[in-house]
């Protein structure tokens, strides 16, 4: 989920097919559209074609065309695994359906329990998820001829992982790096302080491609997520020669940083900004008076 300033592609998106993305990789685009999904949620079947295994990593919406494509795209073979990289309405609702049709267990990211009672706080997750198996960061999904192994990458959810497919050096990145857009942190579970930590995680690693829940692969990396890292300390820049100049609300970031914007995504927009002064104010940079900020 991500608040972009982006211009979705024309139709027709390949909506419910098998794509073959690499030589263990089949990608289904479920059909989910938005200004948030881009042209949809990915969910992608890892595995040799013709081998007798695979797993299923973020199966997207419960949506009955979608798990129907995910079964095609299966191709007869046993589901090891479904995994889910985190717990947002357009990624883990369809474990649950996919693992009835398949008798494979749920694996993969926590089940996230929001501590916070604010208004509504949790209308973005998905709370039928239930893993069979939650992996902690360096633990492995085997099978014929691949292997999964998780990377934690919290930030823009506590609970996201990564998966490393370690036969073809390509990381599964959910939303935490995607190929079409910044990925919005939303707090209260949303934290920019781990989100970027993740990022300079992931600039330590040495995978050789991304394949993202959004948009296409992303074959140079390092250099895309330096430039994320670099996007957001502009911006963490932009808010403090803001505050600077004068105390405000949150609101009254927007129109200066945002130039532009599509209306729908202001409350995403806002979102990130108070992720940014969270994590300003945690480093003694910012403080609140009510609901207007200003340099500490």
């Amino acid at each position: 989920m991500c608040p972009p300033m982006v211009t979705i592609p024309e139709k027709p998106w390949p909506t419910g097919l098998a794509e073959d993305v690499e030589p263990l990789v089949r990608r289904v685009l479920a059909p989910n559209p938005s200004p948030y999904t881009f042209t949809g949620t990915q969910t992608y079947v890892v595995g040799p074609a013709d081998g007798p295994d695979c797993a299923v990593i973020d199966p997207g919406p419960d949506e009955a065309e979608h798990i129907e494509a995910i079964i095609a795209a299966i191709a007869g073979r046993k589901v090891l695994a479904i995994m889910c990289t985190h717990t947002h309405r357009d990624h883990s609702p369809a474990a649950a359906p996919l693992a009835a049709r398949t008798s494979a267990p749920i694996v993969g990211c926590a089940p996230l329990m929001l501590q916070v009672a604010g208004p509504r706080s949790d209308e973005a997750f998905d709370p039928t998820y239930a893993p069979d198996r939650v992996l902690l960061d360096g633990e492995a999904m085997r099978g014929t001829g691949w292997t999964l192994t998780a990377v934690a990458t919290p930030g823009h959810t506590s609970n996201h992982l990564c998966f490393a497919l370690e036969e073809s050096g390509a990381l599964f990145t959910g939303d935490h790096v995607m190929g079409w857009s910044t990925s919005v942190v939303i707090p209260p579970d949303g934290d920019m302080g781990d989100y970027m930590a993740s990022l300079e995680k992931l600039m330590a690693r040495d995978d050789l491609r991304y394949h993202s829940a959004h948009g296409a692969a992303i074959e140079k990396p390092k250099q895309l997520v330096r430039g994320m890292i670099g996007h957001r300390r502009q911006r963490e820049n932009q808010i403090l020669r803001l505050l600077g100049e004068s105390a405000r609300p949150v609101s009254g970031f927007i129109p200066e940083m945002y130039k532009g914007l599509d209306e729908r995504l202001i409350g995403a927009a806002e979102m990130s900004v108070t992720a940014h002064l969270l994590d300003l104010e945690k480093r003694g940079a910012t403080r609140r008076d009510g609901d207007v900020w200003r340099m500490a």
